[in-house]
């Protein structure tokens, strides 16, 4: 059975771009996800993320499984910190926060992570995940309590990034923050494409089609739009 990382990697290798839409548990109510599932049926999206900053973990096999009654596409974690795991997905991205140096979103977390995964069937993707700065204090910033990345660093980015690779990671996450003034600038996802030879993952701020087709065209493999959808369901019925 082909994962869901070696699904990514055959579409980049195919220069197939991918859609995500990231859902925050923490502003779901069961009773609101089958019109949510509808609305991302008909939508170009390829995988849901699932998680945010500040969640607690509460009803979240639940919520998952509402999900998986109305839509089939592949649920991944995207979790704020350990106690957001849930079986009930189809894999998680084991997060590494490399643009900061708080030893709790290194590698604290990730301890943490360990018993409950190993208690799972969880298909783990690690990933390094860098923050960069966007115009605005995110809730990344608040809760992990670290600094982003600047724009005018371009070198640094890539060089960040490029260590996240070399370290073992499967997926580079550029992330703007949710709510993000400025999306990550295009000249960076280009220089950061061209230096790493894993997927590249973009989110945070992009609040248009124009905005993700851009973001694709700069470089990008995947494309997460959280906020801009979750403020409105018919976001991609928009001309």
């Amino acid at each position: 059975m082909t994962s869901i990382y070696q699904e990514i990697v055959s579409a980049k290798v195919n220069q197939k771009k991918l859609l995500v839409i990231l859902l925050d548990p923490e502003k779901i109510s069961l009773t609101s996800i089958k019109p949510l599932c509808l609305s991302i049926k008909t939508s170009p999206a390829t995988h849901i993320f699932i998680g945010g900053s500040t969640f607690n973990g509460s009803n979240l096999d639940k919520i998952i499984s509402e999900i998986k009654k109305y839509c089939n596409l592949p649920i991944l974690l995207f979790p704020g910190d350990y106690k957001q795991i849930s079986n009930e997905a189809n894999a998680v991205l084991f997060l590494s926060l490399i643009s900061g140096r708080n030893p709790e979103y290194l590698i604290d977390h990730q301890i943490n992570a360990v018993p409950i995964l190993e208690k799972t069937n969880l298909e783990i993707i690690p990933t390094a995940y860098l923050l960069i700065e966007s115009g605005t204090v995110t809730a990344v910033e608040r809760v992990s309590k670290t600094a982003p990345l600047k724009t005018n660093d371009i070198e640094h980015i890539c060089k960040t990034a490029k260590a996240g690779e070399f370290l073992g990671n499967k997926l580079i996450y550029l992330e703007a923050g949710s709510g993000a003034q400025k999306a990550v600038p295009h000249e960076i996802i280009t220089a950061v494409s061209n230096k790493v030879n894993i997927p590249l993952i973009i989110g945070g701020g992009i609040r248009s089609l124009d905005a993700i087709q851009k973001t694709f065209d700069a470089g990008a493999d995947i494309v997460v739009i959280g906020t801009a959808f979750e403020n409105d369901n018919t976001f991609f019925k928009h001309d």
